[in-house]
């Protein structure tokens, strides 16, 4: 088995905090003990937990790149003069088991681990997402056992205290080098850092303290989120091992597209078309937006392109009160087929305003279609 982080998670040295995040999660789904019949997936989950809590830390990573595991808590961490890493603090934990020579709290183990964050996709209506709305999920996932509350031991029994490493959760050991004496600690091999062992495991959850269920939740998506948008919901995701805190559960918005408005920013966008007649004489038109009908006035001589500005009809803005803007764009629709009456009327226009326009066509294939019509 592998004992380098970054061969445990399956990335470079030079890999960044995200490709760290993404192999973590890729593989804390491919071996999790829930899912994952195999026997050794449960002790390799526990080392890529391990390897990502280091790498995750920019601070603890720059110490396990210079001076290895070891380095984590030894001289290479910033030994004081006494050679221990953490300086006096590490001298106390090496001799007097975590408590100090004064009678302070015994420091804790790493304790049961946090649950995995999971993620689900949610589908919004555009309205949706620039009203907001009120939406379930529901997903498959690790939640507390109900049989044994959690704690992975048999109804009628509790978990006894780790008799290696009397409930800490770690095992320390002090050993000397040419540095001096060195402080090296790790998760205790016999609770696997629980701090606590459980003898008669729960039939239900076979001592793990949860059970996959389906869930349920209802996300109060805020307005004037967007495609793309990332909830959280804090302490909705896996339930921990053996009573562990639950992780959280991310929300991915995906967004339909609306057949008339397109969003820029906090803005909506919509293409008008309207006929020559309007654009000319102008026109008071009922306009449809968002929030209902209004009255739109589109001036005599409105040209194609010319852009009318409704404010405060746009998005909301997310964790604010003012609003974008609707922008309407004109489009000036030109017939592309007249009528006898209709030709008429425009060629006595373009008499009066002087404009050169085309004759009539006349010609061969003119009296031919109109033979046919």
């Amino acid at each position: 088995m592998a004992t380098d982080y970054y061969e445990i998670l399956g990335v470079g040295r030079s890999a960044s905090a995200e490709d760290i995040k993404r192999a973590y999660r890729r593989m804390a789904r491919e071996l999790h003990p829930d899912t994952n019949a195999d026997p050794t997936a449960e002790e390799r989950f526990k080392q890529i937990g391990v390897a990502y809590e280091t790498l995750s830390d920019p601070e603890r990573r720059r110490r396990y790149d210079t001076f290895g595991p070891e380095g984590l808590r030894g001289a290479g961490a910033g030994a004081g003069p006494s050679g221990f890493g953490g300086g006096i603090g590490d001298i106390f934990d090496a001799f007097f088991g975590g408590a100090g020579p004064f009678g302070g709290q015994q420091r804790g183990g790493t304790g049961p681990p946090r649950g995995a964050d999971m993620e689900v996709a949610l589908d919004l209506e555009f309205e949706e997402a620039v009203f907001g709305a009120s939406r379930d999920v529901s997903l498959r996932l690790p939640v507390t056992c109900s049989t044994c509350t959690g704690t992975g031991a048999r109804p009628g029994t509790s978990p006894t205290t780790c008799a290696e490493c009397g409930g800490a959760g770690q095992v320390r050991r002090v050993r000397q080098s040419i540095l001096g004496q060195m402080v090296s600690a790790g998760p205790c091999p016999r609770c696997a850092g629980m701090g606590k062992v459980v003898s008669d495991p729960c039939p239900d959850c076979r001592g793990g303290g949860r059970r996959t269920e389906q869930r349920s939740w209802t996300v109060e998506v805020p307005a004037g989120v967007d495609h793309g948008s990332t909830l959280r919901l804090t302490g909705k995701g896996a339930a921990g091992v053996q009573g562990g805190l639950n992780g959280d559960l991310y929300v991915h918005l995906r967004v339909k597209p609306h057949e008339r408005f397109e969003r820029e920013g906090y803005d909506l966008i919509d293409r008008l078309h309207v006929p020559v007649t309007q654009a000319a004489l102008g026109a008071v038109l009922d306009y449809d937006t968002l929030d209902g009908t209004e009255e739109l006035t589109i001036p005599p001589g409105t040209q194609s392109g010319r852009v009318f500005r409704l404010r405060g009809r746009g998005v909301p803005h997310v964790e604010g009160r003012a609003r974008g803007d609707l922008l309407v764009e004109v489009t000036v629709d030109v017939p592309t087929e007249l009528g006898p009456v209709e030709e008429d009327l425009l060629r006595q226009l373009a008499e009066v305003r002087g404009d050169d326009v085309a004759p009539p066509d006349s010609g061969l294939f003119s009296r031919i279609r109109s033979a046919f019509k």
